[in-house]
């Protein structure tokens, strides 16, 4: 293609874009001749007056209301101002007889009413949980029982873990930190948060007795299933990992004091001259 051909066309382009812009400004009614700034904003201001009836501001509040959804980071108020935003859309299409927009947030305006319900309910759920004493005989259904007699190991510290248990009856004892575990006491929980699933302690039966165990695989099922289980094993997990730092702090102290004894002791022995 040549220059003179080149410039043909960009002259054709040219003359459509000005047809183009003579056009808009006959329909804004604006002089495509008489073409200033302030003409131009003048209209603009008469077609947002001239178009300000109760339908377009209410979509208007409805469209700030769905914008701001888009910026939230948590789901209560997203549903909350998604609702709101929904009313204002659906008051839009009634008034402006839009039967697509009318019947779209007649569908919307329930199922963001529902799962907002959902969410507030889980929440209260949650911090019930998070608040107060919980028992854990709902979760004895879901388990299986196992006897166990006087000198069994329930399980060794680095095995690999799979499942929880709840003592039923006997006594069992945790060898490492020579803590015993009368009945109704949760062991084997923290295996489940370990990287790799392995055992921190092992636990042997001093007395014969029974226990209920659950697989991780099912208390994983449960915990996102029910929320109250959810904060009570955190709680649960959270104590015990006090407890044992509070149980390895106190035989921290009792050794040290054994050192300072034999210490005390062995000085006197230092001192005293050779025969």
């Amino acid at each position: 293609m040549n220059l003179s051909s080149l410039a043909a066309v960009s002259t054709g382009l040219g003359d459509i874009w000005n047809d183009f812009i003579v056009k808009l400004m006959t329909q804004l009614g604006v002089d495509a001749g008489n073409l200033t700034f302030a003409t131009v904003s003048n209209r603009a201001v008469d077609l947002i007056f001239a178009s300000a009836h109760i339908a377009n501001v209410l979509a208007l509040i409805g469209a700030v209301f769905y914008v701001t959804t888009l910026l939230m980071r948590t789901i209560v108020p997203l549903r909350a101002f998604a609702i709101v935003s929904g009313v204002f859309f659906l008051f839009y299409g009634l008034l402006a007889q839009s039967v697509t927009t009318f019947f779209l947030y007649v569908l919307l305006l329930p199922i963001n009413g529902v799962r907002l319900y959902q969410m507030l309910k889980l929440v209260r759920r949650a911090r019930v949980a998070a608040q107060g004493n919980l028992s854990m005989d709902w979760l004895k259904p879901f388990m299986t029982a196992r006897n166990y007699r006087k000198g069994d190991v329930v399980f060794r510290k680095g095995a690999p873990a799979n499942e929880m248990f709840i003592t039923v009856s006997g006594s069992f004892l945790v060898t490492e930190l020579a803590i015993e575990l009368p009945a109704g006491r949760l062991v084997g929980e923290l295996g489940f948060l370990t990287p790799g699933n392995r055992r921190t302690q092992s636990v042997e039966c001093t007395q014969d007795g029974q226990v209920l165990s659950i697989t991780y695989d099912k208390l994983l099922e449960l915990y996102f299933q029910n929320p109250e289980f959810g904060y009570y094993f955190l709680r649960l997990t959270s104590e015990r990992l006090l407890q044992n730092m509070a149980r390895l702090e106190e035989i921290i102290e009792q050794n040290k004091d054994a050192i300072a004894q034999n210490q005390a002791k062995l000085e006197p022995m230092a001192a005293a001259p050779a025969s």
